[in-house]
């Protein structure tokens, strides 16, 4: 990979850094705005079922955020586009379509295979 893709995809994971963060202060501001005491328990119930699933949604988003920081790490040591298995260069396409991507579609594919195996 030369130096003009590894900062392609640094601007991409960048970006993509950026827009959760909004998201994460959009969601703080929402949820201390809408905050109420309904005295109503359905109205109460109803809020706080909304705010669980946003809670659940930011907590995926920040697993995605530790992802997307490794990968923005990855780019600065001159080690992104390569699998952390095997060592072979991933590819452009795989990191196009995933740019936190860190195993080849060779090590993914056995890696799904082992988690399938062992699930119950």
């Amino acid at each position: 990979m030369n130096a003009d893709q590894r900062e392609h995809f640094r601007q991409i994971l960048e970006g993509w850094k950026q827009a959760l963060m909004t998201e994460v202060d959009r969601t703080m501001h929402h949820m201390q705005d809408e905050a109420a005491n309904f005295p109503d328990p359905t109205d109460r119930a109803s809020q706080e079922s909304e705010f669980s699933l946003e809670l659940r949604t930011r907590d995926r988003e920040r697993k995605l955020l530790n992802k997307i920081n490794e990968s923005i790490g990855r780019v600065e040591r001159d080690e992104y586009g390569f699998c952390d298995t095997c060592g072979s260069e991933i590819g452009i396409r795989r990191l196009e379509a995933r740019p936190t991507a860190s195993l080849c579609v060779d090590c993914k594919s056995l890696d799904e295979i082992r988690e399938r195996q062992i699930a119950p």
